[in-house]
């Protein structure tokens, strides 16, 4: 026999009572965090809607220290597939302070004539269930659809609920196992017995129900009586009508502003990292700058050093102004000037020519010469830096067989 299915409650009821329980504040409000509140609601309307048998609601949790908090919960019944037919676990799934950031509280519900399977692999003796996934859990991937999946796949591998069944008078036994059978056995075993799922729970109504059906008045034949109830029955349903524009209109405005809250928080974390990037480029202009004053400082500081230098040197030899250490330095330095002042000359002759100032001829022979001057100016170096490098290279020798010595 499988259990007769759960009527769905409805979702714009489940939207208005989590948008009202969300939005509280002050001491009465849920001691969620306000940016994952937005989330807490898309997870329960997500499992609503792929379970219609789980119900939220908020009630009172006692931790183990004693401590009393108002949470939210989802309870009901979830699918469990055995040997073929489905049958429905109850459950209690606790919303904890931290969640969704850590893993919610998850405890089978057994009814009065139920109990709790032990040993058992995911259930402990007090209820509390354990499986890779809530030990596993991460933020913001995992949530409460996949939670409710696993749940269900691993107590089809292993029912975690007994059928107990009422010992005979006539026959008593203290042996537990002759007075209750695994509930694996009556979801169909083969032994013929009837299976006997776990009978859905009575659940409290949604604080926003469905109106409230009074008993009809007594019938009367008075005019006036008939009159005063008819229009007493058209004010509650044209109040019963505003009623429900307004709550329609206030969860719409309920959902625009929970879009905005979570579209603000993006922008939020955008404006922020925009300012972390502003400040650490600021920090480094300010190094930037701190550099550029100091190497001002010494500039500064040179040219105020060597102002008064330059009043004895008014009669200097620009030509004499540096002195070359030895004689292919010198040569070096008259070949390389005599080849950038060739280099200067052809210059001037090319735009002699275009500008016709210069008979086409004479750039010729005159571009000739130069160049014959500038190729034994060029040789000529060549030479020396060859021979330099030698003495170069004579000079380290002999300085490493010094060291060697």
């Amino acid at each position: 026999m499988v259990t007769p299915p759960v009527t769905p409650p409805n979702p714009q009821q489940i939207q208005q009572f989590l948008s009202s329980v969300l939005s509280q504040r002050g001491p009465s409000a849920l001691p969620y965090a306000e940016d994952t509140k937005w989330l807490i609601r898309q997870h329960l309307l997500a499992l609503i809607s792929t379970y219609p048998s789980l119900d939220p609601k908020t009630a009172t949790f006692t931790h183990n220290d004693g401590r009393s908090v108002n949470l939210l919960q989802a309870e009901g019944t979830i699918p469990m597939p055995f040997q073929g037919v489905t049958y429905n676990i109850p459950v209690i799934i606790w919303l904890m302070e931290s969640y969704p950031r850590n893993p919610p509280c998850v405890y089978v519900n057994p009814t009065r004539d139920m109990v709790i399977k032990r040993p058992h692999p995911n259930v402990n003796p007090s209820g509390l269930v354990s499986v890779p996934y809530l030990q596993n859990w991460v933020y913001p991937s995992s949530n409460l659809v996949d939670l409710v999946r696993e749940l269900s796949a691993y107590f089809s591998r292993e029912p975690p609920l007994y059928s107990q069944r009422r010992p005979a008078v006539s026959n008593p036994n203290p042996n537990p196992s002759s007075n209750s059978n695994p509930i694996a056995s009556n979801y169909g075993s083969s032994a013929g017995t009837r299976p006997h799922p776990a009978p859905a729970r009575p659940y409290p109504p949604s604080p926003y129900g469905s109106r409230v059906q009074h008993p009809p008045p007594p019938q009367t034949d008075d005019p006036t009586e008939v009159y005063k109830r008819n229009a007493v029955n058209k004010l509650v349903e044209m109040a019963h009508g505003d009623i429900v524009g307004m709550r329609k209109a206030r969860e719409a405005e309920m959902e625009g502003l929970f879009s905005t809250q979570a579209f603000l928080r993006r922008r939020e974390g955008e404006i922020d990292k925009g300012l972390k990037e502003l400040q650490d480029e600021k920090e480094g202009l300010e190094q930037q700058l701190q550099m550029v004053l100091m190497n001002t400082d010494i500039l500064e500081a040179w040219v105020r050093e060597n102002q008064n230098k330059t009043k004895d040197f008014k009669d200097l030899d620009v030509d004499n102004a540096f002195q070359c250490l030895d004689v292919l330095s010198k040569q070096m330095l008259d070949c390389t000037a005599a080849d950038l002042a060739i280099e200067d000359v052809v210059y001037s002759l090319d735009k002699a020519l275009q500008e016709g100032s210069v008979p086409f001829d004479i750039y010729l022979r005159n571009v000739r010469l130069l160049s014959r001057e500038q190729f034994f100016h060029r040789a000529t170096a060549a030479k020396v830096r060859s021979a330099q490098m030698q003495a170069q290279v004579a000079s380290m020798a002999a300085r490493s067989s010094h060291y060697g010595t």
